[in-house]
Order: C-alpha cells, then sequence, then structure tokens
C-alpha cells in the first residue's frame, strides 16, 4: 500500500496562482498512491488568496476517478453563496469501512490567531489487513493549542484500540448500532506544524500505560539517525526562515515492520508544502 501526505494550500502554488490540475498532475508524477490525505482543501472560500471559491473538495474528486472521497470541515461557516468550508480530506481507492470526523480542541488565547482543527479517520480494508488511516492539520500560531490537540489524538487512538478489543453483545442490534471493524494499526499523517525537535513530537510519541500501540515516526524507522528531510521552506516561505520538516507520516508500533519506503517531492512547487508518502509492503 502507498500512501501520499499533503497540504495543498487550497492547491495554492508558489507563484501564487491556484490551479488544482496542477497539483493532480504533480501527485501522478510521483506514483500511483492507493490512499491520498490531504490538507487544507476549501470549498466555497473565495476570499482565501488565489481562489475563486472553487469547490476544490468536489473538483479533486472528479480528478481522482477510482477513488472513494471523504471530507471533514474543520471551519463551516456562512459564506456570500452558501457555506464555506475548510479542512482535510482522504481518497481511497481501497475499499472504506466506517469513517469518523472529529473535532479537535480549540482553546483561543488572546493576541493569538487560530482556527478550528479537526482530525478525519476512515478504515481502509486493505488485502493484508485493515488499518485506519487519519489525517490532521495542527494549529500552527500556539504550541498549548498544538499540545491538547495531540492529546486528543492519543486519546482518540486510545478509544479505538479499546474498542478493538471490546466483544459485540452476542445478539447485537442492526442498523447503527450494528458493530464496525475498528483496527488497532493505524496510519496518521498530516501537517503537524511542529518540528522533528518539538516536545509535542516527543508527546505523540510516548508510550501508552495499556496495551494500546505507541506511535512511531515512519522515517526514523525507515532511517534511524537520520535528520528528517525538510517538507517547507525548500522554497521561500513567510513562516519559516529555512528548511524544515512540518509533515508527518506515523504508524502504530506493529505496522513499523512493514514500512519499506518514505519520499519527500523537493521539486514540486504547487503548494508552499511538498508531499511526503510511506510504502507498507
Amino acid at each position: 500500500m502507498k500512501l501520499l501526505s499533503w497540504n495543498i494550500q487550497w492547491g495554492r502554488g508558489m507563484d501564487g496562482r491556484v490551479d488544482l490540475a496542477r497539483l493532480v498532475r504533480a501527485i501522478e508524477h510521483l506514483g500511483a498512491f492507493d490512499v491520498i490525505c490531504l490538507q487544507e482543501v476549501a470549498v466555497n472560500f473565495p476570499a482565501l488568496p488565489g481562489s475563486r471559491g472553487e469547490d476544490q473538495f468536489a473538483q479533486l474528486a472528479a480528478a481522482l476517478p477510482g477513488y472513494t472521497a471523504l471530507y471533514v470541515a474543520a471551519t463551516d461557516v456562512p459564506g456570500a453563496s452558501g457555506r464555506s468550508r475548510f479542512g482535510n480530506a482522504i481518497f481511497s481507492r481501497l475499499p472504506v469501512g466506517q469513517v469518523w470526523r472529529h473535532a479537535l480542541p480549540w482553546r483561543p488565547e488572546a493576541g493569538v490567531p487560530s482556527m478550528q482543527r479537526a482530525l478525519l479517520e476512515a478504515v481502509i480494508l486493505r488485502e493484508a489487513g485493515p488499518l485506519r488511516v487519519l489525517t490532521t492539520h495542527l494549529e500552527y500560531y500556539s504550541q498549548g493549542q498544538r499540545q491538547l490537540q495531540i492529546e486528543a489524538i492519543r486519546n482518540l487512538h486510545a478509544e479505538a484500540c479499546a474498542m478493538t478489543r471490546w466483544a459485540a453483545p452476542e445478539e447485537e442490534r442492526g442498523g447503527p448500532f450494528a458493530s464496525q471493524g475498528r483496527p488497532a494499526q493505524a496510519i496518521l499523517c498530516g501537517d503537524m506544524n511542529f518540528s522533528p525537535s518539538a516536545a509535542e513530537r516527543a508527546r505523540l510519541l510516548a508510550p501508552f500505560a495499556d496495551a494500546t500501540p505507541a506511535w512511531v515516526d515512519a522515517w526514523t524507522a525507515l532511517h534511524p539517525g537520520v535528520p528528517h528531510p525538510p517538507s517547507v521552506g525548500i522554497h521561500p516561505v513567510d513562516f519559516v526562515d529555512h528548511p524544515e520538516c512540518f509533515d508527518f507520516v506515523f504508524a502504530t508500533e506493529g505496522l513499523s515492520a512493514a514500512l519499506s519506503d518514505y519520499g519527500v517531492d523537493a521539486e514540486t512547487e504547487a503548494s508552499d508544502h511538498q508531499p511526503v508518502w510511506v510504502a507498507l509492503d
């Protein structure tokens, strides 16, 4: 299975143009992916620089035929013509089981800009066994908010693993009460807005007190002792003053041995972030 994660900055490239077709071409140039996770996907948000208020989720879904398209709007507000939404998307050409859309904590701080953040979670039914794929985009301006969001992600992961161990009643109710598979094994990816040396990363990777499998940094699992390749600042941007890694892929302990490849496309200028990907044998 190959998975790609990319903060697409609503399709706005380094030239200031919003061009979703260019972005899809950049993905296709990198190879055939089974799962594509995108952050900063906008719907009816003409106030974003370069945007004409496109329904970017619909356009991307149309440009990726054969993929099941999933979306979570972290921001959902009234616009000039309908609702304006901003969030994360998963596109899977493997069968998809149950899907969850989680709002992450948002504790506003005086004088600190911020926005609602969300986590999109889907069970991907692959031949080697089901796994959960989670994608998110954590707060940029506030370390305190990122820390709260990381605790929420850890709690949601522990909750999912507890459901894996839970035995459904022998005479189960049907409909929405029917139990669905929620495997403990998972991949978490996205724009985390912290560096590899940050305390937030260390907390995310911390072991759990119970049988919940811990998160493992996919790059470190494949390249121990090697610094993370940068995913922002390769092309000049205004939010970092040197190339840095903000975009990560994490896997649960049971999946880390199956990791076979990790890549970063340092060439494309279709966004202010670079796409990253992993492969599982």
